[in-house]
């Protein structure tokens, strides 16, 4: 029955109806698919949403790929996405997104996922599409919209200029200032605008600065 499930669905993960699908030549689909269940052949995420257990995996399972399938619209971001693109040291453990819904946590058998409102006028900007190794695609922030909504929904930070803040990036929230240099400032520009925050205005001041202080080096450098 496993093999039979296993050559029929190509991906690690799927849902009730690509599984009841899989399952229907069996006399009764659901009651095969709650002993697959039972025996940890495959696992529930959550109700309507599976992986295979680690025996019959082909492949890693993609976590940014369940945050998309969990609870949406969302696209995965935050601390989560940060750690993603190499701009902080660490991945977090918790798989954080962005949602046009209500705060809501999961506890699955997968680790947590969160996500975190966001309000509609700029849900949709900065959103980045990847591909997985097998050539599906998830939601994730770009760098910038990464940053804008740690540094929204951070209630710890206090920042009230340029090197304050610069000095939150660097020491509490541990960014690589030197990438920072190279970030789109419009894109920020423009979420500030759609999403009035102090913190964002002067995201841009910091960016524009670090910019500017690199391009005086590199000319520096030819000289």
């Amino acid at each position: 029955m496993i093999d039979q499930l296993r050559s029929a669905v190509p991906h690690e993960e799927f849902d009730y109806q690509i599984l009841i699908h899989a399952l229907r030549e069996y006399a009764s689909p659901r009651d095969h698919a709650t002993r697959l269940l039972e025996q940890g052949a495959i696992i529930r995420v959550k109700k309507g949403l599976y992986v295979f257990g680690p025996t019959f995996r082909r492949s890693p399972y993609s976590r940014e790929l369940l945050a998309n399938l969990i609870s949406g619209p969302s696209y995965v971001s935050l601390e989560y996405a940060l750690g993603f693109h190499g701009l902080i040291p660490e991945r977090a453990t918790t798989v954080t997104s962005v949602t046009a819904g209500k705060r809501r946590v999961f506890s699955t058998p997968m680790g947590q996922f969160s996500y975190w409102p966001v309000p509609s006028t700029v849900f949709c900007i900065g959103i980045s599409r990847m591909t997985t190794s097998d050539g599906r695609a998830f939601l994730i922030a770009t760098r910038e919209k990464a940053l804008c909504d740690t540094l929204v929904h951070a209630r710890s930070i206090h920042a009230r200029s340029t090197r304050q803040l610069e000095a939150v990036l660097a020491d509490d929230l541990r960014v690589d200032l030197d990438e920072l240099a190279s970030f789109d400032t419009a894109v920020i520009a423009e979420l500030a605008r759609s999403w009035p925050s102090r913190r964002l205005a002067l995201l841009v001041d910091v960016v524009d600065r670090l910019a500017g202080a690199l391009r005086r080096q590199e000319g520096t450098t030819r000289e």
